[in-house]
């Protein structure tokens, strides 16, 4: 059962803590799993509003452009058909929505690697809560810098603690990410480097993820 020191908003160990096996404690990571969740988030952002027009929305062609028979010439219905210049394409993109379906164990157990990994890698950061009563700046930098979390980092709260001056304190700062729990992506936790979690996200993740 890894263990990881608790800390508060400046800087302090308040104790050891304690994670699950089951969720931080995964000793043999599934990179498929991994890829495979990863591949279906990015596959969800992906807007698919590209098009093209095919023969029947591009402009012109409504005439026959010669007669069909006795020209020498090969017979042609209209002007936009494909082969002509300007004409319709085929087989093009149209919108569509890239997303696809998988199934919730498999996201679940991607999770669980992440998180594991970074204990692995001692980039993962237990802290008591985060809590700011004015929406300023630069006391989430101070946050950060006491807890030494340098580069890029993602910080999990409990759905619960994400009110609106934690979440302006953090938004203007490059390379930090404020999100609740229950929001948490795979592909985000990659994305950082750090990942600071409070001591009721750990405990959201690890009855939600058993």
């Amino acid at each position: 059962m890894p263990k990881i020191a608790l800390l508060n908003q400046s800087g302090e160990k308040i104790k050891d803590i304690k994670l699950s096996d089951e969720v931080f404690g995964i000793e043999v990571l599934n990179q498929q799993v991994i890829y495979d969740v990863v591949n279906c988030q990015r596959a969800a952002m992906r807007q698919g509003t590209h098009d093209v027009k095919n023969r029947s929305e591009v402009r012109g062609g409504g005439r026959k452009p010669w007669r069909q028979k006795g020209t020498g010439r090969a017979r042609q219905g209209s002007i936009r058909a494909p082969q002509w210049v300007g004409g319709g394409t085929v087989f093009g993109p149209t919108p569509r929505s890239y997303a696809f379906k998988l199934n919730k164990k498999v996201k679940q157990l991607a999770l669980k690697n992440v998180l594991s990994s970074k204990v692995l890698e001692k980039n993962l950061i237990a802290v008591e809560d985060v809590k700011f009563e004015e929406a300023k700046t630069k006391n989430f930098v101070k946050f950060l810098s006491n807890i030494k979390a340098e580069g890029k980092t993602m910080v999990v709260c409990a759905p619960d603690e994400l009110t609106p001056e934690n979440n302006l304190s953090a938004r203007n700062i490059p390379g930090v990410f404020l999100t609740p729990a229950d929001n948490a992506s795979v592909y985000e936790i990659l994305c950082y480097k750090n990942l600071v979690l409070t001591q009721k996200a750990v405990k959201y993740y690890e009855e939600v993820l058993k």
